[in-house]
């Protein structure tokens, strides 16, 4: 085991400033927060909040100095120790490790005012060749005076305007159809950022779910390996290499109702030539 990686292994279960992520945001940060494979699900307690996240990148084996593209799967659940409706996220903040990138160039875009109101067949139609990420997600609502109402629903990550190398905008959709009907769509900044041990900065801003009412319990996206043309090359939309054997990011989340978490993760990576 590496120096980092021994350095790190500490952040996996610890308590204190710990990350507890929730709304439809978590889906697109974490999963460029956890550019590696992850054997076991990591569980981080801080309060009554309880999250608990999971993910791999393939291939796992990567080059140790150029950027490869990767598939990416992220996977979390959000919930409360005494099981009572958890609170709602408002932003999250994540720095991830430089040797993990994001390359929208030549990338097709999708513009906010396209998915907003429409139902995810439709958005998936109209946005089709930006599509970067699929899965789904599932939100509990609840009204004052009434019973919780679960809600299971796809998600959608578009790549929006303004990416380059090492920076994009990426717009996560989602569609509620009852009992409310709503389209909620998350955007998320990434620009690069040369800090320590990391290379990329993203922020992610969560509009209120069913008028503040909704709260995402867990989530499951992946992004494919999918190639996109520019200057007569083809390139991947996220990118990794493995120089030292792990990967680490550090994040913080801001919760409606003013609790605000953070913490770091590792994770494994095989290096190779």
């Amino acid at each position: 085991m590496n120096k980092r990686l021994r350095r790190q292994a500490g952040a996996f279960g610890g308590r204190g400033r710990v990350v507890a992520t929730g709304g439809l945001a978590v889906l697109l940060v974490l999963a460029l927060a956890a550019l590696a494979a992850a054997e076991k699900p990591t569980t981080v307690k801080a309060g009554n909040l309880v999250l608990t996240i999971n993910g791999g990148v393939k291939p796992k084996a990567l080059s140790k100095k150029t950027l490869q593209p990767i598939t990416l799967n992220v996977q979390g659940k959000i919930a409360t120790a005494d099981g009572s409706h958890p609170p709602a996220l408002k932003e999250i903040v994540v720095d991830t490790d430089k040797a993990g990138s994001i390359d929208a160039r030549g990338v097709p875009v999708c513009k906010q005012g396209q998915l907003e109101a429409t139902t995810t067949d439709v958005a998936r139609k109209v946005c089709k060749a930006a599509i970067v990420g699929t899965g789904t997600t599932d939100i509990e609502i609840l009204f004052p005076e009434q019973n919780p109402i679960p809600i299971h629903t796809q998600l959608t990550a578009f790549n929006g305007p303004g990416g380059g190398v090492g920076k994009a905008t990426i717009l996560v959709h989602a569609y509620l159809s009852s009992p409310v009907s709503a389209a909620v769509v998350t955007t998320v900044k990434v620009t690069p950022e040369h800090k320590g041990p990391y290379g990329t900065h993203s922020v992610a801003s969560v509009p209120k779910i069913a008028g503040g009412s909704g709260s995402v319990k867990a989530f499951n996206l992946t992004f494919s390996k999918h190639l996109f043309p520019y200057k007569g090359k083809k390139h991947g939309y996220l990118l990794a290499k493995c120089d030292d054997g792990s990967f680490v990011a550090q994040a913080e989340a801001v919760f409606t109702n003013g609790e605000k978490l953070g913490g770091k993760i590792v994770r494994a990576c095989t290096p190779k030539g």
